[in-house]
This record gives C-alpha cells, sequence and structure tokens, in this order.
C-alpha cells in the first residue's frame, strides 16, 4: 500500500442503472490494488452499489444525467474514500431517519433499509451539498 496520500482514480459515466456494473469493475480493481481485505471489500461493494442505484433512480427525476465517482486513500488513519458527485436534486440520504429495525417488517415504512445497511457497513459517511452538486464520501478504515 502506498505510504502518502493516494488521490486514487475518477470516472465519470451516465447515472443509469444499467452502468452498475461499471462503477462496481472501477471500485473493484481499485480495491484490488490496495489488496483490500475480503470482508471491508463487500462491505464496500454493498455501499457503493446502493448509493450509486439512489443516485440512478432518483437524482435526475427522470432525466439524464451524469454521476463522477472517486477513490482515494487517505492516512492517519487510513481510510478507503469512495466519493460519488451528481449534479440533481439536492438529496442528503443521511438525513432520513434510520428505520425501526426491531419492528416486525410489516410495521415498517417502505424504503430507507438499503441506505441504513449502506451507512452502518461503512465507517465514515458524509454527505454536503456544495456548488450545485451533491457530494457523497463514504470510507471505509484499512
Amino acid at each position: 500500500m502506498p505510504l502518502k496520500n493516494d488521490e486514487g482514480e475518477q470516472i465519470v459515466i451516465a447515472a443509469e442503472v444499467e452502468n452498475l456494473p461499471v462503477m462496481q469493475d472501477f471500485v473493484n480493481l481499485y480495491l484490488e490494488k490496495l489488496d483490500c481485505d475480503p470482508g471491508k471489500r463487500l462491505q464496500i461493494e454493498i455501499a457503493a452499489e446502493e448509493f450509486f442505484v439512489n443516485i440512478a433512480n432518483y437524482a435526475y427525476e427522470g432525466e439524464k444525467g451524469s454521476v463522477t465517482v472517486k477513490t482515494g486513500v487517505s492516512y492517519d488513519p487510513a481510510f478507503i474514500e469512495i466519493t460519488f458527485i451528481d449534479s440533481g436534486i439536492p438529496f442528503d440520504p443521511l438525513a432520513r431517519k434510520d428505520p425501526d429495525t426491531a419492528a416486525p417488517a410489516e410495521e415498517r415504512g417502505i424504503g430507507g433499509l438499503g441506505i441504513y445497511m449502506a451507512k452502518n457497513a461503512m465507517d465514515e459517511v458524509r454527505y454536503e451539498y456544495k456548488d450545485g452538486q451533491n457530494v457523497l464520501t463514504m470510507k471505509k478504515l484499512m
């Protein structure tokens, strides 16, 4: 692994569910280069899939748009970072109240479980709306 911050790589793809494999391949190749632990890798992959699909389904309200996916590593402490940037409608997926996972499924509201699972799979997730863009960064300790 590198001994300094790694600026990583980025791709810009259409924010469409059909591009999920493209995003997954991009993230997977980066995690392979880092020789990421398989358990952590699975958690990162699941969270990245959830956030990407959320953007693809809701960010542009039926219109076409793109998403930038950035990878990187920061140290002290060492984190793998994946950032999603889109110019869709402002939406903070982290602001939604977590579902009551203790309640029976039929008593829970629809939606929100995927974001909840993605947030809990990662060590840190943060959102900001900056310069007309949604910026969601997820981090996992290496």
